[in-house]
């Protein structure tokens, strides 16, 4: 079992690599250290904060960026909710918005 420090420092870790992926400009650097946020979450069994998890696709498990990787845009019917689809394998999903 590994003890809380170093899940700790995992965290830390990931939290980094998340901030470094979302500024860096070229796109096989940012996959690169999207892939190693993951593995580190996985080794140490953390589980990734909600907006990294947000930013993967449900389908092709890629690390998409918002406006980048990623095509966001606000749904028009009575359920509040953004539409995401990955520019990679055109999936789209649904993110509700609460009120």
């Amino acid at each position: 079992m590994k003890n809380p420090q170093t899940k700790q420092l995992a965290r830390e870790r990931i939290s980094i690599l998340v901030a470094n992926v979302l500024k860096e400009n070229d796109e096989e650097l940012a996959a690169k250290q999207a892939r190693l946020a993951k593995k580190v979450a996985m080794r140490f069994r953390v589980r990734l904060p909600y907006e990294a998890r947000q930013l993967f696709c449900k389908k092709c498990k890629a690390f998409i960026v918002p406006g980048r990787s990623a095509r966001v845009r606000i749904g028009r019917s009575k359920t509040r909710a953004v539409r995401v689809t990955c520019l990679k394998c055109s999936h789209t999903y649904r993110r509700v918005l609460m009120e």
